[in-house]
């Protein structure tokens, strides 16, 4: 298959560019990567994953970006948004009360929003740990809730793999160690809106045991949110409808 010219490649799903190497770097999820996102349910079809108990839903404000594009964008406020979902729901029996849990999930909300671009951009973390030490009144504002000292080490070290920790990271990750890998765990649940299957959660590299229910949830909470966006709802809505439809019946 021949590569496609530039002006073939801003008409092609992100899927499609994936396979092909030419991913730009701030991406966007079409409708078609959505379709073929939504085909490769984990494990197939099946009966639809319900909240294991409720979350509250944090929406960071697309303002809290480094750059306009990158809010809209597969790192955007979304993914941000459904982490932060995900991390309140993975954290229950591991020993956080309720106000860790939400300060936990208020960081998880912002975890990448720093970031410059979609691809690896190295030190995003560490640029979002300060970004939040900076802004506590903007989340408490929004959220009800400040990120604790806990929940900025958990954003630090979220795209740091554990075996390239410098002995300063170390350090902070046997100080935090359930917060970081709630949020690794969190982050790489939402690896499903991703345009490729290779880059979807590899549960070897967690430390954290991920639930049964996890893996379809997840997946049903990227192709519901997103669905809701392209059919024109605001971000915040997106996530209310697809929370709806997970609820417990």
């Amino acid at each position: 298959m021949n590569s496609p010219t530039p002006q073939d490649a801003d008409r092609l799903p992100l899927h499609e560019l994936a396979a092909v190497g030419r991913l730009p770097d701030h991406q966007v999820l079409d409708r078609p990567t959505l379709a073929w996102i939504a085909d490769r349910r984990p494990g197939g079809p099946g009966a639809r994953p319900r909240l294991p108990h409720p979350a509250t839903p944090l929406v960071p404000d697309p303002s809290w970006f480094a750059r306009p594009e990158t809010a809209t964008s597969l790192h955007g406020v979304l993914h941000g948004a459904r982490v932060a979902v995900l991390v309140q729901l993975l954290a229950a029996g591991h020993g956080l009360g309720p106000d860790r849990v939400l300060a936990l999930a208020a960081a998880a909300a912002c975890h990448d929003c720093r970031r410059l671009n979609d691809r690896t951009d190295p030190g995003h973390g560490a640029r979002a740990a300060a970004w939040l030490t900076r802004h506590p009144a903007d989340l408490s504002a929004a959220f009800g809730h400040e990120a604790s000292p806990e929940a900025v080490a958990a954003v630090a070290l979220h795209d740091v793999p554990h075996r390239a920790f410098t002995p300063e990271q170390h350090t902070a990750y046997h100080r935090h160690r359930t917060a970081v890998d709630l949020l690794k765990a969190a982050d790489a649940l939402d690896r499903y809106r991703l345009p490729a299957t290779r880059w979807w959660p590899d549960l070897h590299l967690l430390r954290l045991q991920i639930p049964a229910w996890a893996l379809h949830l997840a997946h049903d909470l990227v192709v519901r949110t997103e669905h809701a966006r392209l059919d024109g709802v605001s971000d915040a809505h997106a996530l209310h409808l697809a929370l709806r439809a997970l609820q417990p019946e």
